[in-house]
């Protein structure tokens, strides 16, 4: 297995707690999952107004609350109750953002006009030196027209915001930033409705000194950022970044585009993105937020809007919390899932170091890294996600929650990888080349940086836990959800132990006997659920002994893939009728159809005519192939046939 790195940190208990609920099922899986449960007794699965000269633009949603707390959740048994507590938690304060930002004076605003090399501007607070304007009072100003070569700067002493109206302006500078926020407590940038403004820049700078490296965007902000309205700015950043704040950056509507030689949109204490339609082309990263001094600052918070980014690093990148509560998101890391990186490279499509919270949101990420990725703690509550990733589709170093949501993972190296990872509702579909579920610990190394390979113990025999005792850190619990898995390597793949109260598991491969389709160190307890798991029968395995629930281990003579394996019981009624998606040798199978007393035939090959989900049939009839063996529940694991078949 592929260890991984560093700890453990927190979730969004309102989140939780609202969305948990709210799982995305589709029709099929749903009526699949009804079934078994029936059959089992158990196993389930912003728009602008004008008022005279007076204007409110106000944002299709409210403040961003980033409070991340302390969450618990506890499952309760007949044999063990589990109890998951994070024991940390990262409060973020509240950012610059107020309603009174939305509201400006168009009849009070302070015209400027760009006429091509030069300004003209009749107030007191505009100081214009040829192609340059410097505002030095809080207040509105109109700025229209073009410059070819020139800059506005903002340099204000004034304990109050000041609002510059983008009425259809195109301002290149070829040695500076073509907005230069130098000082000022708080500054709105307003995208005039109907109005299209650029602002690009030159590929070098020129500073007043060797030891200054500001401005180093074309629109920079020394100060508190905002951005809204309903027209359109299209930024080239072709020095270093776009759009930066070295403060707080609010985006709260407007059509955005950006291209930059570096990171496309920034904002070092936090990036809040509460509506609009943004693009961005960056060679390094594309929404950025880096304050790595404070731990409550350096995060991005993500409400809504059509965010498009094709990135040479990561995608979305926070040095501490993503939070996403909605919005449609096309990410493209490090040029793709087909793409190789150098080891110190990052081309993730999210990325928060300490954190990822997401409520829900559409996601189509191609990532030459992991697609979603912490150094501490994901969850998701909700959400449809598509993630192709060249190394992980969801990872995290300490903790990985799955609440709810729809995630495909068609092309990963491994598909969910973390040291602790809950699944408690939710459907999730993985295709992996190595291990598809790995529960693992340490640094993050697997993926094309460490080749194919490296994932699980290989050549050992399997080991079934007859007891459970395990007191290590690294666990998989599944309480719910519907989990489908292909897998080149390990199905599920644990460095620790496996909970398993709820929920259905379909699981097919590997087909080579060093790895198999259930792979565990420290036991499997299995209280409930729904559970199959077929590939190689070197190294198969399923529940422990000490499971509230029974389960069978078949062994068999090498089938193809989609050949069907059936079980009935005595009185011809189906137990399991499912064609694995790969070649398979062995069967782990768990329900609570498996009566202790029982007796059950096994068959391969035939028919059904009931519906096929994922491989798994439902209702329907069975023509019978070749019969291979029957058994008679006598203890909690039954094993069928001797294994090691080639």
């Amino acid at each position: 297995m592929i260890l991984k790195r560093m700890l453990f940190v927190l979730v969004c208990a309102l989140a939780l707690l609202t969305l948990a609920a709210c799982q995305e099922t589709t029709t099929s899986i749903s009526a699949v999952a009804t079934q078994i449960a029936t059959s089992t007794s158990g196993a389930t699965t912003s728009g602008a107004t004008t008022s005279g000269a007076t204007t409110t633009d106000t944002p299709a949603t409210s403040a961003t609350d980033t409070t991340e707390t302390t969450t618990t959740t506890t499952t309760t048994e007949a044999t063990a109750e589990v109890v998951q507590v994070a024991d940390t938690q990262t409060t973020h304060g509240d950012t610059h953002d107020s309603a009174e930002d939305y509201t400006y004076d168009t009849a009070a605003a302070i015209a400027i006009t760009l006429n091509g090399d030069a300004i003209a501007a009749d107030s007191a607070a505009v100081t214009v030196n040829g192609s340059t304007a410097t505002i030095t009072a809080a207040g509105t100003y109109s700025l229209s027209g073009s410059l070819a070569d020139g800059q506005i700067i903002v340099d204000t002493e004034d304990e109050a915001t000041v609002q510059l109206i983008l009425n259809g302006v195109d301002i290149h500078s070829s040695t500076s930033a073509p907005i230069y926020i130098l000082k000022a407590e708080e500054v709105g940038i307003i995208l005039a409705d109907g109005t299209t403004n650029t602002l690009t820049d030159g590929e070098s700078y020129v500073f007043a000194s060797a030891d200054e490296t500001e401005p180093n965007a074309t629109l920079f902000a020394n100060a508190d950022l905002t951005i809204f309205g309903n027209g359109s700015l299209t930024v080239t950043g072709s020095y270093n970044d776009a759009i930066s704040s070295d403060d707080g950056l609010i985006i709260a509507g407007g059509t955005i585009t950006v291209s930059a030689a570096d990171d496309g949109i920034r904002g070092k204490d936090y990036l809040v993105v509460k509506d609009g339609q943004i693009t961005v082309e960056s060679q390094g990263d594309g929404l950025k937020s880096d304050n790595d001094e404070d731990a409550t600052q350096g995060y991005i918070a993500i409400e809504g809007g059509v965010i498009t980014v094709t990135a040479g690093g990561d995608a979305i990148a926070a040095e501490t919390d993503v939070l996403i509560s909605g919005g449609q998101f096309a990410l493209v890391a490090g040029g793709g899932s087909g793409s190789v990186i150098g080891e110190e490279d990052s081309a993730k499509g999210i990325k928060g170091l300490a954190n990822v919270s997401i409520d829900g949101g559409t996601f189509t990420i191609d990532s030459a890294d992991d697609a979603i990725h912490s150094n501490g703690n994901i969850t998701i509550n909700g959400g449809t996600f598509t993630l192709t990733s060249g190394d992980d589709g969801v990872h995290a170093d300490a903790t990985l929650t799955i609440n709810g949501g729809d995630i495909q993972v068609p092309t990963s190296y491994e598909g969910i990888e973390s040291a602790v990872i809950s699944i408690n509702a939710g459907n999730v579909y993985v295709t992996a080349s190595d291990d598809g579920i790995n529960v693992a610990g340490g640094a993050d190394g697997s993926g094309m940086m460490a080749g194919p390979g490296r994932g699980g113990r290989r050549g050992q025999p399997a080991a079934q836990t007859e007891t459970f005792s395990y007191t290590g850190s690294q666990y998989l619990y599944i309480h719910g959800g519907y989990v489908v898995v292909s897998s080149g390597g390990d199905g599920i793949d644990v460095n620790g132990a496996i909970e398993m109260t709820d929920g259905v598991v379909l699981v097919s491969g590997p087909t080579d006997s060093g790895n198999g389709a259930l792979d565990y160190d420290g036991g499997f307890n299995l209280t409930g659920g729904y559970i199959v798991a077929a590939g190689s029968a070197g190294m198969a395995q399923s529940a422990g002994s000490a499971s509230g629930q029974n389960s069978v281990l078949i062994n068999l003579s090498g089938q193809s893939a989609g050949t069907l394996i059936h079980i009935q019981n005595s009185a011809g009624e189906d137990v399991l009728t499912f064609a694995p998606g790969k070649e398979y040798q062995s069967v782990a199978f768990s329900s609570a159809a498996l009566v202790t007393g029982e007796t059950y035939t096994v068959y391969t090959g035939g028919s059904s005519t009931g519906t096929a989900t994922d491989g798994l049939y439902q209702g329907g009839s069975y023509t019978p192939g070749t019969e291979v063996a029957s058994f008679t529940v006598s203890s909690t694991v039954t094993t069928v046939g001797n294994g090691n078949f080639r």
